[in-house]
């Protein structure tokens, strides 16, 4: 994926409210951005991070740049981390067209935000994607967006309490109790990230949602990202450990 033009640096001030943050651009001015990142952003908002905005083109947006990087020394040297919680998924429906996620290749039919499942856990649910194929049963790949590092060498996820992450977790437990097969697929943002494991002091019922999820038989797939101010790809998988 790359960016859809040269990103622009800038110091953080504070970010509020979930969605936005205050930022000193280059030449002092400071403006209000957008965050698109929901979770608790543990270590990624110190003020003074340098970080790295996307601007849009569409003139009609209220707030023109976008926090996509944060420059963040984890133990091993300043490294850029991705906090744009939109991504994944598009980096997931490049992997699948090219085939470069071999555990996820070789399906006819790769379409995504397909409804599922009956509503028993609490309300109509949309798959992020749903893999297809002759002779193969239909696959339900759920997205998950990691940047949290508290350890170094160490991803994990959940950064905050996500009733609705156990819930997709849930969905994907009965979708492979009636046959199909059911994925969960955390990226990770964070180029350094060498194993994955849950943050279970952060939110234990994500935890027990997991260990109910991989009993039914949902796979848990991990990849970390290679970022740059140009853009971010997959890299290469990375192991759960707990």
């Amino acid at each position: 994926m790359r960016f859809s033009s040269e990103l622009v640096p800038a110091t953080l001030l504070r970010r509020y409210k979930r969605f936005l943050a205050d930022v000193e651009l280059p030449d002092g001015s400071m403006t209000t951005v957008h965050v698109a990142n929901p979770g608790g952003m543990i270590g990624l908002q110190a003020p003074s991070s340098r970080v790295w905005l996307s601007r849009s083109t569409n003139i009609k947006r209220k707030l023109p740049y976008s926090w996509e990087l944060v420059e963040v020394d984890f133990g091993g040297g300043t490294e850029l981390v991705g906090v744009n919680t939109a991504h994944p998924n598009t980096l997931v429906a490049e992997a699948l067209a090219a085939g470069f996620i071999p555990e996820l290749a070789g399906y006819a039919s790769i379409r995504r935000e397909v409804g599922y499942g009956d509503g028993a856990f609490g309300g109509a649910s949309r798959i992020d994607f749903l893999l297809e194929g002759e002779g193969r049963p239909p696959c339900y790949l759920e997205i998950k967006n990691v940047h949290l590092m508290r350890r170094q060498g160490l991803a994990e996820f959940p950064d905050s309490v996500t009733a609705r992450g156990a819930r997709h977790l849930d969905e994907l437990a009965a979708m492979a109790a009636a046959g199909a097969r059911a994925v969960m697929l955390y990226v990770v943002q964070i180029g350094s990230a060498e194993t994955f494991r849950l943050a279970r002091d952060i939110d234990p019922a994500y935890g027990r949602a997991f260990d109910r999820a991989r009993a039914a038989g949902v796979e848990a797939l991990v990849w970390r990202c290679r970022l740059t101010r140009e853009g971010i790809d997959l890299m290469q998988p990375i192991p759960v450990t707990g």
